[in-house]
């Protein structure tokens, strides 16, 4: 009994760390908030109970390996947050399966929720990017392409892949990985002191009067 209230605190408490103080807090989606959760909390009473009956456990993990297939199909989820999906079903997992001795479920689920942690700190190359990108040109040399790109996304191209390339449309789509520069500033456009405007004056005796003044540099 002692096993099992260590496993369903070790669950309950590396789960909220996991998706509340560390994927909420860099992503932002609340939906997958609730997805993380019930995942964990579902593979951990599920393996819990496998654990003690006669069904076999692969029986029981084949129908989640299936029920998580059709969850990645079901939407669009960026690499991130399939790595968060899958360490959120191997924390259930862990502690639902509770092994001897005590300690080795709550150490496991610490250096699942550190490795992630780490692995996805924001100062992990903060200026690298990938973006899916599509000219209205069609680049059929790589250096011709990368010089466009480097002077659309003012940064360093580190790596393309061409996605699509239509000499018929002139029209190409690229998979772009690029590094921002550290210090890039917009580029102010000059403003033109001459031309002509019109300023208008309404007054209670009438509305439509305006006074237009021509003026020059």
């Amino acid at each position: 009994m002692l096993s099992f209230w260590l496993a369903l605190g070790s669950n309950v408490v590396g789960i909220t760390i996991l998706v509340y103080f560390v994927y909420f807090r860099r992503h932002f989606r609340r939906d997958l908030v609730l997805a993380y959760v019930a995942l964990s909390m579902g593979i951990f009473a599920v393996t819990m109970l496998l654990s003690g009956s006669e069904a076999g456990m692969g029986l029981g993990l084949g129908l989640f390996g299936i029920l998580s297939i059709i969850r990645l199909r079901s939407d669009t989820l960026t690499q991130e947050e399939v790595a968060y999906y899958f360490i959120s079903l191997a924390i259930g997992l862990v502690n639902g399966l509770h092994p001897d001795p005590a300690w080795l479920a709550p150490s496991a689920t610490a250096a699942l929720v550190l490795v992630m942690y780490v692995a996805d700190h924001p100062s992990f190359a903060p200026r690298t990017e990938r973006q899916t990108v599509t000219l209205e040109k069609a680049y059929a040399q790589k250096p011709d392409l990368v010089a466009a790109l480097e002077d659309l996304l003012n940064a360093k191209v580190l790596r393309t892949v061409v996605v699509e390339l239509d000499m018929v449309r002139d029209l190409t789509i690229v998979d772009v990985r690029f590094r921002t520069n550290k210090h890039s500033k917009p580029q102010q456009q000059p403003v033109e002191l001459g031309g002509t405007y019109e300023l208008a004056k309404a007054s209670p005796a009438s509305a439509t009067e305006a006074k237009q003044e021509s003026w020059s540099k």
